[in-house]
């Protein structure tokens, strides 16, 4: 690991050294909660991630054995149904290793967005599918809604007797779904330690069980993992990488250099989006945040404003974008640098984040493990849901400019589209300087496929260049357990673009596993999303447009870019 921070080097050292005194990395490793609180309240008992690679260690023999059955009753497929912290790792797993030969291909459901749904339901066959239901609270509305779906749907196809044979849990012991899966008799309930958070959960059951079913060498990443963690109980902080790591994201934060943007080389490009929720979510409240941003087009440094840290990582053999992080180190900016060796270290790299990120907490005077502004765009959203299954329908924005097929909700006076998106982001350079700088989030409540993503990437560089402000997108509601903490928490800093549409195919919800009755469907759900959000970002009086594209998506997008 290389760290190139220039001018703040000598600042760098004097927070080391305060680091090293008060002997923060022992507090942690002590589970002592005053290094964040005065309060343990979601403290001390979100702190067990700390030994999961051990812990995951110790239950590799059930696991192993749990694979082997699966594979030699003839499961071809596993589909994850689950939410941020429960998802996002397993993905990462997932595109970063790839499948071993005869083991389960695995894929992600974390999209209400009907399109997706019917995806799997149309591309994978129940009969050869085991469905893996994670969530850590065990009644997270997506992941239930995803589990009656896809049970009913099973059910249709081997029968009752049978179904729940292809189904496993993994959550926290008493919780909701370990209930219902004894109820609907799965074949497996993996019990997760309690004491973890969901975004801290990679190393654990959350993140191990889906890795062995697609045949990683998990052994292997969890040894590696643990003997990186031990580096993590030195108060030297010259034996401690992932406390520099965090000291450094703190001082620079404080300091406006709040964007930490991951340049990955392309073989750990899925790793963004882990990490991602972690800081976001971690760091993103009470009137502060850190702001991840991933995926952003690499631009020439001129493009870039001065509220960056750029963090390059990639394999040993692969130094592609050497370039480029030249350049930025050249003009000035910061940056870290880690080369892992294989892809067996990547569980070393989930801990070094996890760690390095209640460091900078540390340092920026935040408690990393609750999420206080979640709630709020839930709540808005089951009242709609609600509302929705009393009168028939969902409310109706009120629209300021509607051209060419798309509509635009928003509170600012335009007499067209292109001066009424004009105006929104020319408030870039007006906000009030006390602020950190801007960055503009993309919240795209789209089917995420390709072609969506591919437009979406094109507006995101097209802002990034124009106004030299950071750029994210986030597709719903996903990105709701992921960086919707910080858009709601942080200082108000941010523009929020809302894209919405009308679904061309939809999916019913079953009111209960078993049961063909339905009082909603997915299009209903992701709207209600969506809407939720947007009142809980107006309330906390964050800047907004939420544009319409009708049933075009591609359409829409291509003429909402050529307006800015």
């Amino acid at each position: 690991m290389k760290l190139s921070i220039g001018k703040f080097q000598n600042e760098f050292e004097k927070v080391i050294e305060q680091f090293e005194t008060e002997k923060i990395s022992s507090r942690i490793w002590d589970k002592d909660f005053t290094v964040w609180s005065d309060k343990p309240d979601e403290i001390t008992n979100r702190l067990g991630w700390l030994t999961s690679p051990q812990n995951s260690l110790s239950k590799l023999k059930e696991i192993n054995a749990f694979v082997e059955e699966v594979r030699k009753n003839g499961f071809k497929k596993a589909l994850l149904l689950g939410m941020g912290g429960s998802s996002l790792a397993p993905e990462v797993f997932r595109l970063t290793f790839g499948v071993k030969e005869g083991y389960l291909d695995l894929a992600v459901l974390d999209s209400t967005d009907p399109e997706a749904v019917l995806n799997y339901a149309n591309t994978f066959d129940p009969a050869e599918t085991l469905y893996i239901v994670s969530t850590k609270s065990g009644g997270t509305v997506e992941t239930f809604s995803f589990m009656k779906y896809f049970y009913n749907l099973t059910a249709a196809k081997v029968g009752n007797e049978n179904v729940g044979k292809h189904f496993i849990a993994i959550t926290d012991p008493g919780s909701g779904l370990e209930s219902t899966a004894k109820q609907l008799n799965y074949r497996k309930i993996f019990l997760n330690d309690p004491n973890i958070g969901g975004r801290y959960s990679a190393l654990s059951l959350f993140g191990i069980v889906p890795a062995a079913l697609i045949g990683v060498d998990v052994a292997q990443v969890l040894r590696i993992a643990e003997a990186f963690a031990n580096t993590s109980k030195a108060d030297s902080s010259t034996k401690n990488p992932s406390a520099q790591i965090g000291v450094l994201m703190g001082l620079l934060a404080k300091h406006g250099k709040d964007k930490v943007t991951f340049i990955n080389t392309a073989h750990l490009s899925y790793f963004g989006a882990w990490v991602e929720q972690l800081i976001a979510e971690s760091t993103g409240k009470v009137g502060k945040g850190i702001l991840p941003v991933v995926g952003e087009e690499i631009l020439t440094p001129d493009k870039y404003s001065s509220d960056r840290l750029f963090v390059y990582v990639r394999l040993k053999n692969d130094d592609t974008l050497r370039d480029k992080v030249e350049a930025f180190k050249n003009a000035g900016h910061p940056v870290v640098e880690i080369a892992l060796h294989n892809v067996d270290e990547l569980g070393a790299e989930f801990f070094r984040w996890e760690f390095a990120t209640i460091v900078a907490s540390w340092l920026i005077k935040i408690q990393p493990f609750d999420q206080p502004n979640v709630e709020s765009a839930k709540i808005v959203a089951r009242k709609m849901v609600q509302e929705y299954k009393e009168t028939g329908k969902l409310p109706e924005l009120s629209v300021a400019i509607e051209e060419n097929g798309i509509k635009v909700s928003s509170d600012i006076s335009a007499s067209s589209s292109k001066e009424l998106i004009t105006k929104f982001l020319d408030s870039i350079s007006t906000q009030d300087a006390s602020l950190p700088k801007p960055y503009v989030s993309i919240q795209a409540y789209l089917t995420m496929n390709k072609a969506n993503e591919e437009l979406l990437q094109t507006l995101r560089t097209k802002i990034q260049e124009k106004y030299k402000v950071a750029t994210t997108v986030g597709f719903g509601p996903r990105f709701l357990h992921s960086t919707g903490q910080l858009h709601k928490g942080d200082s108000g800093n941010g523009l929020f673009i809302q894209f919405i549409t009308t679904a061309t195919e939809d999916a019913a919800i079953p009111d209960e596993a078993g049961d063909d009755k339905s009082s909603m469907s997915f299009s209903v759900l992701i709207k209600s999303q969506a809407l939720g959000d947007r009142q809980a970002l107006l309330d906390n009086n964050r800047r907004l447009i939420t544009v319409d594209l009708g049933k075009d998506v591609v359409t829409g997008l291509n003429i909402f870019a050529e307006l800015v």
